[in-house]
């Protein structure tokens, strides 16, 4: 087969309405068939789900892409996602390319990583101020709390994860981002195995990249780096 597979993972407390106008401009390109999927406990899928459950869900899609005869895959994560997206491009020669959008090795900026940090985002004036904050709580409180449990576990325990992977990655973080700060894209980063990555800061857009304002220059930036790749490591900000 000499299509690629791009596949798309969504974030903690998120769902694939949030890269929806990246999946529909990716699928718009010749040679590319893009694939999404939402995560077990997440949107309409309430229950007691692990992280252990969200690695394997995320490790069937993929495999189901190799056994369908797709050599090469990309594979786009945003947030939480882009956590378990590393950790698949760390395991599977499958995947040549990789794209983080505010991958939250870091999280939250707050002094404690208790299990009743959300509560603390009702009285974040940073948070309030940049995000709309009956979407990003509803969401979030849609979840149990035994999730957020299991959200910090998985960072921790795939904390190392970049330092695994080698294939040419683009990392993209927010300037305005509350929620995933610079210093986690600056992390993997500095981490990863291969040279060929490049760290884009996107000035004015917080943690809600495919559908902030810039959507439409974050979208080109990626299918310009899918396309074309990138030779060296690259600092840069749009």
């Amino acid at each position: 087969m000499f299509r690629k597979a791009i596949l798309i993972i969504h974030g903690f407390g998120g769902g694939v309405y949030d890269e929806e106008y990246l999946s529909t401009e990716l699928e718009f390109i010749n040679g590319y068939d893009v694939f999404t999927f939402t995560l077990p406990g997440h949107d309409t899928m309430p229950g007691k789900y692990t992280r252990a459950d969200w690695i394997r869900c995320s490790s069937e899609h993929l495999e189901n892409l190799i056994n369908h005869g797709y050599k090469t895959i990309y594979i786009i994560g945003h947030s939480m996602g882009g956590v378990i997206a590393t950790y698949l491009a760390s395991k599977y020669k499958e995947v040549k390319k990789l794209v983080l959008a505010a991958p939250a090795f870091h999280y939250l900026k707050f002094k404690d990583n208790k299990p009743d940090i959300i509560k603390s985002l009702k009285f974040s004036p940073e948070v309030i101020k940049e995000y709309k904050a009956d979407v990003i709580l509803n969401r979030m409180f849609l979840l149990p709390k035994h999730a957020l449990r299991e959200f910090m576990n998985l960072i921790s325990e795939n904390y190392d994860t970049p330092k695994s992977v080698k294939v040419p990655t683009l990392i993209i973080i927010g300037s305005k981002d509350n929620i995933v700060p610079f210093s986690s894209a600056k992390y993997v980063y500095e981490n990863l195995l291969t040279k060929k990555k490049e760290l884009l800061l996107v000035k004015g857009i917080n943690h809600d990249i495919f559908r902030s304002e810039r959507k439409e220059e974050v979208t080109s930036e990626i299918i310009e780096f899918l396309s074309k790749g990138v030779n060296t490591e690259v600092k840069r900000e749009i």
